[in-house]
């Protein structure tokens, strides 16, 4: 599996701890992300992940900011893209499960290291169990 990941100044270190998890794991990693932790535009990084997406480079993205707030709205301006604000692994699985999300965005300020990496694991291992939520999705447009 390939997990495209980008990040803004405030996701940095969470960055790098969700990357050595999914390493660890055997999965490859598309670093888009800010390695520093200098101010930056947290655009010009999610919409690479975007694309990854999108061409299929990546099955999935994560996509982490202080809020989450503007790397969801980014992201979801691209085609195909269904990226989800996560804040608990039960709202991750729902994600998943009901909205077929294909990017999860993690806000960092407001998230505990731990319980972001847990996310990511609920993330990638929760299938969408398409049926009437099939419909719904289907509705928003590509």
């Amino acid at each position: 599996m390939t997990i495209s990941i980008g990040n803004d100044h405030a996701g940095t270190d969470y960055k790098f701890a969700i990357i050595k998890h999914l390493e660890s794991n055997g999965i490859t990693i598309i670093n888009q992300g800010t390695d520093a932790t200098d101010s930056v535009d947290y655009p010009d990084f999610v919409h690479p992940v975007a694309n990854d997406v999108e061409k299929n480079n990546a099955e999935f993205g994560i996509l982490i900011c202080g809020s989450a707030n503007g790397v969801a709205m980014t992201a979801n301006k691209h085609q195909g893209i269904r990226a989800g604000i996560c804040w608990t692994k039960e709202i991750t699985a729902l994600t998943r499960q009901h909205n077929n999300a294909n990017i999860i965005c993690i806000p960092a300020r407001f998230t505990a290291l731990q319980q972001a990496i847990e996310m990511v694991d609920t993330f990638l291992n929760t299938k969408f169990e398409g049926g009437r939520h099939q419909n719904r999705v289907d509705k928003i447009p590509c």
